[in-house]
């Protein structure tokens, strides 16, 4: 028995360790909807406008400043029926040269829109692939962008709460814009306030507005610069709207997008 406990001991002293997972400030899980509301021209937009953020030096100067210097980023995109397609697999930037390398890794594989809008099932894919990374972040951000309500799976609010459950911060970027889905159906009213009370969750957790597609870049690079270094938005047609009540607009029902769907045969 002893001779048994001395071969154990050397074992674990010569096995080699288990690799630990790298520190990065952030882990920051990005969520875009290409769900049938996206014509193919905003889902590029879309796109463009994250290559655009990740070669602005204002963004690359915000990762640089951190503590650690460095966050790892993954990118994918839904819609419904279970469409989650990873862009771009988890990966560390710290500088200009792996900032535009990230870019240039979104500039590949072009969208493809799917039908439905599944914000829950996005927050839910988001909340796995943390653990399926190889970095560990001090705060772990998924941000859900999109312009229209979940209306398949399961209930937002529901994926919301595991998510936070999980350390999970949820921030949104939704697009407010006029622009009718591809059945015909228009927007739902007052969809920041349905971001803000439906979609966000977690301490600190924001919505920043982009006011149609043509905006989605510049909405893009403050909410990334407010993620990363905790600075403010300062450009014009930006709004941040911090999780808070506002009397003087109704926000919608959280299963809003359900309930148009079972009326309609939604987007």
């Amino acid at each position: 028995m002893q001779r048994l406990a001395i071969c154990l001991l050397a074992f674990w002293i010569v096995a080699p360790a288990k690799a630990q997972d790298r520190p990065v400030d952030l882990e920051l899980a990005l969520g875009i909807d290409v769900s049938g509301s996206v014509d193919p021209e905003e889902a590029i937009l879309q796109r463009q406008g994250y290559i655009a953020a990740f070669r602005h030096p204002d963004v690359i100067r915000a990762i640089e400043q951190g503590m650690l210097g460095r966050i790892a980023v993954g990118y994918y995109e839904w819609a419904g029926y279970g469409h989650m397609r990873v862009i771009s697999e988890w990966t560390e930037i710290g500088d200009e040269k792996s900032a535009n390398a990230f870019a240039d890794t979104l500039t590949l594989n072009p969208p493809r829109t799917a039908y439905r809008t599944a914000i829950a099932a996005a927050i839910d894919f988001a909340a796995l692939w943390f653990d399926m990374n190889a970095f560990e972040g001090t705060r772990r951000v998924v941000d859900i962008s999109g312009d229209g309500p979940n209306n398949w799976g399961g209930p937002v609010v529901r994926a919301r709460e595991r998510a936070v459950a999980q350390g999970v911060i949820i921030n949104g970027l939704p697009i407010v814009n006029d622009r009718p889905s591809l059945s015909g159906r228009p927007q739902i009213p007052n969809l920041d306030l349905y971001y803000r009370d439906c979609v966000i969750g977690g301490p600190g957790a924001f919505i920043v507005v982009a006011n149609t597609f043509e905006e989605f870049a510049a909405a893009v690079r403050k909410k990334l610069i407010i993620e990363i270094a905790d600075r403010s938005p300062t450009a014009p047609k930006v709004r941040l709207i911090p999780a808070q009540r506002t009397p003087d607009r109704v926000a919608p029902p959280c299963d809003i997008g359900e309930r148009r769907w079972d009326d309609y045969e939604d987007f």
